[in-house]
């Protein structure tokens, strides 16, 4: 005869009698009520099948197991973590940050908008770099104004479109030659509405260049919107380096935590374009893998110093968008790993704060 007893000591075997909060047998019929470790619907259903498979294989398949499980009070942490509301049709966002200006971060993030467009993702392209805005400049649309459309009875911005990629900015609204000069809050108040009050549609990946270093600016779009994760942007020189530190603190927060997809070093080596084979490390020599190493977080892509990535941005047509060169092959190459680390950071972290990728364009989560 099945016992509480006998049951209790069988949850203390297979360790999950902290998560019982009420146990009752009646007859065949054993009543649990648990709470699961994560909110998680995947990981409660994962819960239950556990439990039953246990059950059933110690006591047989006479006794039916009935159980409840809810989901668990969220931490203080949790309640104090920062975070914003989704929106309709993105599915994913990243913050393309850098812990201090000059290392590149608008060129990396100009080419690997284009890189995942050619790749077949729906892309779009927020500069939030509200007192430098270069995405009118490095996407050959200064000039331009975003049309009013309407979507669902609500007045929206059309982005500016262009190789493939959605894009909104400062830049649009403000003249070429025009100084932005507001208080965070104003600038805060203009990046919410061109996040909120733009019609995206139907979106893969939002990437946002944020301003460098950290503060309002950065804040304010993690209040506003659910950032999926962030990459780095560093050039290889110890003083860089040791802002990334910096910023990578800051999306590790408690109140924040965003996961850090990786670092994208900028600017690795220069390589002439008359020795296409011959790597210069001006800025020094593999700073970003002791650092990623250090940190715990992947190395995306070594970019090296070639003098088209300059003249491409200039123009207004993203190097990556050359074909066949060697450029297009190593942004390619790193938004692969990005997609890749999206791809097992969304696996391993709940559905409530990430939404999966439709589409992984060859991509799979990286062999552990």
């Amino acid at each position: 005869m099945l016992t509480k007893e006998k049951v209790q000591d069988f949850l203390k075997e297979i360790e999950v009698d902290d998560l019982v909060n009420n146990l009752q047998i009646m007859g065949n019929d054993v009543y649990i009520d648990m709470t699961a470790h994560s909110p998680a619907m995947h990981e409660k259903k994962k819960l239950e099948a556990a439990m039953k498979q246990a059950f059933a294989s110690e006591f047989g398949e006479d006794i039916h197991l009935k159980l409840k499980i809810a989901s668990p009070e969220p931490s203080e942490i949790q309640q104090s973590q920062i975070k914003g509301k989704q929106i309709p049709g993105i599915q994913n966002i990243i913050a393309i940050a850098s812990g201090k200006g000059g290392v590149g971060k608008s060129t990396v993030s100009a080419n690997m908008a284009v890189t995942l467009a050619k790749m077949g993702f729906k892309v779009g392209l927020l500069d939030a770099d509200i007192y430098g805005p270069s995405v009118p400049t490095m996407f050959d649309t200064e000039g331009q104004k975003p049309i009013s459309v309407e979507v669902n009875g609500k007045n929206l911005m059309k982005p500016i479109e262009n190789y493939g990629v959605k894009m909104l900015s400062i830049g649009y609204f403000s003249g070429s030659n025009q100084a932005v000069v507001w208080r965070g809050p104003m600038a805060s108040k203009a990046l919410n509405q061109m996040i909120r009050d733009a019609a995206w549609g139907e979106l893969d990946f939002l990437l946002i260049d944020l301003p460098p270093g950290t503060g309002d600016i950065h804040l304010s779009i993690i209040q506003e919107v659910p950032v999926t994760g962030a990459v780095i942007v560093s050039t290889p020189q110890h003083v860089a380096l040791a802002d990334v530190r910096k910023g990578i603190a800051m999306f590790q927060m408690e109140s924040i935590n965003i996961p850090v997809l990786g670092l994208i070093e900028n600017m690795a080596y220069f390589t002439p374009e008359e020795l296409p084979d011959n790597k210069y490390y001006i800025f020094g020599n593999q700073g970003a893998q002791y650092l990623a190493e250090d940190l715990g977080i992947p190395v995306l892509g070594e970019i090296p110093l070639i003098q088209s990535i300059r003249e491409a941005g200039d123009i207004g047509r993203p190097a990556a968008l050359q074909e066949n060169s060697k450029i297009a092959e190593i942004y390619t190459e790193t938004a692969r790993k990005m997609v890749e680390s999206l791809v097992e950071r969304n696996k391993n972290l709940p559905p409530t704060e990430a939404v999966k990728i439709s589409t992984m364009a060859g991509c799979s989560p990286k062999a552990k």
